[in-house]
């Protein structure tokens, strides 16, 4: 049976659910489930998936005591869903000898959590929300939801730090100067836990764009000081060229990655050092259209 709540969907059987019974001392999550079994009448009852399962059961039940659930509520609900949804689905794979009952809970709970994410999917299909239109676009490659985020954007209605990334990527290939001002402006917004290292890799890519080859490889060598992705350091270094210069620019590089991994880059120089940058930029041929 299908259950509506306050704007989201729980999935729910008719089956008799016993949450830790015998035990006197419950689990803050089983407290909830307890006191609010609907939350949770969907969910596998095992310890398997123990973070995905808290965090979902705290999202629903946020949304249950909100008279009208926000957008960021939602959007936050169905990527727990679906982190739940992925988790459960490997956990219905392991077969007990001595428990069977446990795999087939699992299955049980990831098929109704497969039903619980496709309802909310389509209960915030065409949202006007940003994160909601995000949600759409960047997991369901919705084009209105790209049109609706595009919009929002123009109006200044976009400040999460990730969507401006992503809107950055989406510019990449029509127009240098709005990526890169999108994927600084992103930088300056996040918080050290929020920031993307890969966010560099777009700026630096931006700049190249741009005829700024020095500038992409300061951006491209914070971004290995700050990650494990694999480089060709010919190439990376051909970019320069010079020695001395490239010296200088790993001086700057260590400098740059220091103060992001601390989450100091928002309060420093360097915001107000690469916008500079980036508005005296010549323009640049931009990329045609695929």
């Amino acid at each position: 049976m299908m259950l509506l709540t306050r704007n989201f969907v729980i999935i729910t059987s008719f089956s008799c659910i016993t949450l830790l019974s015998g035990c006197e001392r419950l689990t803050a999550t089983a407290k909830i489930c307890k006191n609010n079994p609907e939350i949770c009448a969907d969910l596998h009852k095992d310890g398997w998936c123990r973070a995905q399962r808290t965090a979902l059961v705290s999202d629903r039940l946020e949304i249950k005591n909100t008279p009208s659930a926000t957008g960021e509520q939602l959007y936050r609900l169905m990527l727990d869903t679906e982190r739940y949804n992925n988790c459960v689905w490997l956990g219905s794979g392991v077969k007990h000898i001595e428990h069977p009952e446990r795999s087939n809970d699992r299955a049980r709970a990831y098929a109704m959590s497969s039903q619980a994410l496709s309802a909310l999917q389509e209960q915030t299909k065409n949202s006007q929300d940003p994160l909601l239109a995000f949600y759409h676009w960047s997991r369901l490659g919705d084009e209105s939801a790209l049109a609706i985020l595009l919009t929002a954007e123009k109006q200044q209605q976009i400040h999460t730090p990730e969507i401006l990334a992503a809107l950055g990527g989406y510019y990449l290939k029509r127009d240098s100067h709005k990526a890169l001002a999108l994927y600084l402006e992103a930088m300056k917004g996040a918080s050290e836990e929020d920031f993307n290292s890969d966010w560099l890799l777009g700026a630096g890519q931006a700049f190249m764009q741009l005829g700024l080859p020095e500038q992409s490889y300061l951006m491209s060598r914070a971004n290995l000081l700050l990650s494990n992705h694999p480089v060709n350091e010919a190439q990376l270094n051909a970019l320069v060229g010079d020695k001395r210069r490239l010296a200088q620019l790993d001086d700057q590089a260590d400098a740059l990655a220091d103060t992001l991994s601390d989450g100091k880059y928002a309060s420093s120089d360097w915001p107000t050092i690469l916008a500079k940058v980036a508005t005296e930029a010549a323009p640049a041929e931009t990329p045609a259209k695929p």
